[in-house]
Formats: structure tokens, sequence, C-alpha cells
């Protein structure tokens, strides 16, 4: 079976490529078996998980790319008439966010949901690819990653969330 050990950001590679289509949880790797969307079985091995982006590819020992497509997931559109404030919510619970000129993708929860309708917002269930932004704290690239607990490295800066915890 086919081996790839290296990575290209989006943008680092070009020319025909397999493809493989992963969810937001799922582009989160550092050494698993995974299958093209073609039926072609291969083992991704790096050196550290990382957060695989829409558009990046993995080369295979062979040479050939794989490119990383984002799949459709349960996710919420939010809308409102201060995205800058509903932003502002949602990265303060350290919740992935893809930021649009007209609204905000996040994954389907109904208790973010919930609190975003107390800001103003509006909350629709679709299913889309989500590809939220980075972010300061290395998400779309190589670092430990827990979902659900906001457990970063926070030792480099201090901030005050203002009722709930600080870091």
């Amino acid at each position: 079976m086919l081996i790839a050990q290296t990575y290209k950001r989006a943008g680092d590679w070009q020319g025909e490529a397999l493809s493989v289509t992963l969810d937001y949880e799922g582009r989160f790797l550092r050494r698993k078996k995974l299958t093209t969307d073609q039926g072609e079985a291969f083992v991704l091995d790096l050196e550290q998980t990382t957060s695989l982006d829409h558009g990046d590819a993995v080369e295979l020992a062979d040479g050939r790319l794989v490119e990383i497509k984002a799949a459709p997931e349960a996710v919420l559109i939010v809308t409102g008439e201060n995205l800058a404030r509903i932003g502002w919510h949602i990265g303060n619970r350290h919740t992935p966010c893809q930021i649009e000129a007209d609204r905000l993708l996040i994954q389907d929860d109904p208790v973010i949901a919930h609190m975003l309708s107390h800001v103003g917002a509006t909350c629709e269930k679709t299913t889309l690819p989500f590809t939220p932004e980075g972010g300061a704290y290395g998400h779309g690239r190589t670092h430990s990653h827990e979902h659900g607990n906001s457990a970063h490295d926070h030792s480099h800066h201090h901030h005050d969330h203002g009722h709930d915890h600080a870091h």
C-alpha cells in the first residue's frame, strides 16, 4: 500500500491529482489509512498531527498527489445585523468559524445557536463544506488539537474572557 508522508499547502502545488473528501474533524490527521474518491487506498503518515485544509495535497510515495477536499457537513449559517459582535461571541467560545462577507458558518451546535439568538443572530441549518479560519493558535497548520475543550496552549499570552474564565 502506498504511503504519503508529505503535504503541500493550497497554492504550492498544481497539476493532476487524485482526491480525498473529508469533513472538518477528519482533516486533523497524523497517521491514518485513507481511500481516495477514486477508490485507491493509502496510508497517511505525517510527522505530527496536521490540519489539512481544502485545496491542500498529500504526496504519495510514487509522486502522485491527492488533493484534500472539504466534505459537506451539518453547519449553521449565522447572519445578523452586527456580524462583528456575533463573530466576537463565536470566537470567545473558541468555536471554529468560516467567515464570509455577509454570513458566518459554524458547525451545527444547538447550544451555540441558542446563545447566538440572544445576541441578535439568526441561525439556519444546512449542509455545506466547512472550511473555518485558521486562527491565531495554529488551526490550519500543525499542532495538538483537542475538540470541545479549547485545549490550546495559551502560555504565550494572557487574556481575560470577562466572566467565564481567564487564560
